[in-house]
């Protein structure tokens, strides 16, 4: 492993996944670890998230051979400035955001002279905080790097290799069209969750307690989804907005389709719109990247 030192920048769920793997799989590996949040960084010590959690950010980069930004995408700018003066020139920058254009371009600006390789494994459960890591995030789930085109070809090797030592498969893509791919199978289901359990809250017909009691596996499973951190979320869609547009008009668009098959009674179309879905779940679950045990695998 080429990287000997990696600093983590927010120890949150990933940041504190990304410090938990590498203790158990690259234990050769020496971490530091920072947290804008005092009592985040105080439950990172208890829990040992990093070998080392340091007061200040740029403390935590001083030596490091990698650095791993695990903030929310619209803080990456103001948090690559707090730790810029003391990062080593040889240093590879990386993080784990969930859109990667606007990341690329604002730690290209912030950190001019050091190689950036911007990251996202996709990985993640809807909680968050320090509690909330464990060192199996990753096992067999994919991280999409997006290099740029300067970037150097060993940075990208030696990026590549760190993340399958975690347990992650790696794929190499180009970072607009990430944000694409991402606006499509992350990014719009939350949007759509957030807005479901928002209208079914606000709905006076129905009240919140009858919301919560009579929830079946659909409205239950989009609760999950829409726990999840709303200050990364809110990050994603303003720093995304234009693939989550585009998809959104697209969808807006089949949505107004099957709006009128219902009301025209048209079953042929629910039929074969349900049937291709089926197929496109099935394909999910045959990939490994997700369970087929009923209830989606939950323990009760």
């Amino acid at each position: 492993m080429s990287f000997g030192r990696v600093a983590i920048i927010g120890l949150g769920l990933l940041g504190g996944s990304v410090g938990l793997a590498i203790r158990e799989k690259l234990p050769d590996i020496t971490t530091t670890g920072y947290d804008s949040d005092t009592a985040t960084r105080h439950r990172a010590r208890e829990r040992g998230l990093v070998d080392t959690v340091c007061d200040t950010a740029a403390e935590a980069v001083a030596a490091c051979d990698l650095v791993i930004l695990c903030v929310p995408v619209g803080a990456m700018a103001s948090a690559a400035a707090e730790f810029a003066s003391a990062l080593p020139p040889h240093a590879v920058v990386s993080d784990v955001g969930s859109s990667k254009q606007s990341v690329q371009d604002a730690l290209a600006m912030a950190l001019p002279d050091n190689p950036i390789i911007p990251a996202h494994p996709v990985a993640g459960t809807e909680q968050s905080g320090p509690d909330a890591g464990f060192a199996t995030l990753f096992d067999g789930r994919w991280s999409i790097l997006t290099p740029p085109v300067n970037a150097p070809a060993q940075a990208v090797t030696d990026l590549t290799e760190f993340w399958e030592a975690l347990g992650a498969k790696v794929e190499i893509m180009d970072a607009q069209h990430h944000d694409l791919v991402l606006a499509v199978t992350s990014h719009i289901p939350h949007l759509i969750a957030y807005t479901i359990v928002g209208t079914a809250s606000d709905m006076e017909e129905v009240t919140r307690s009858e919301v919560i009691k009579y929830s079946a596996g659909g409205f239950r499973d989009f609760t999950r989804i829409a726990a999840s951190d709303p200050v990364m979320w809110r990050d994603v869609f303003l720093n995304n907005r234009e693939a989550v547009l585009e998809m959104l008009g697209r969808f807006t668009e089949d949505l107004t389709a099957l709006q009128r098959a219902i009301r025209s009674g048209d079953g042929d179309t629910l039929h074969d719109l349900f049937s291709r879905t089926r197929d496109i779940r099935r394909s999910i679950i045959d990939s490994g990247q997700d369970d087929a045990k009923p209830d989606f695998g939950r323990d009760h």
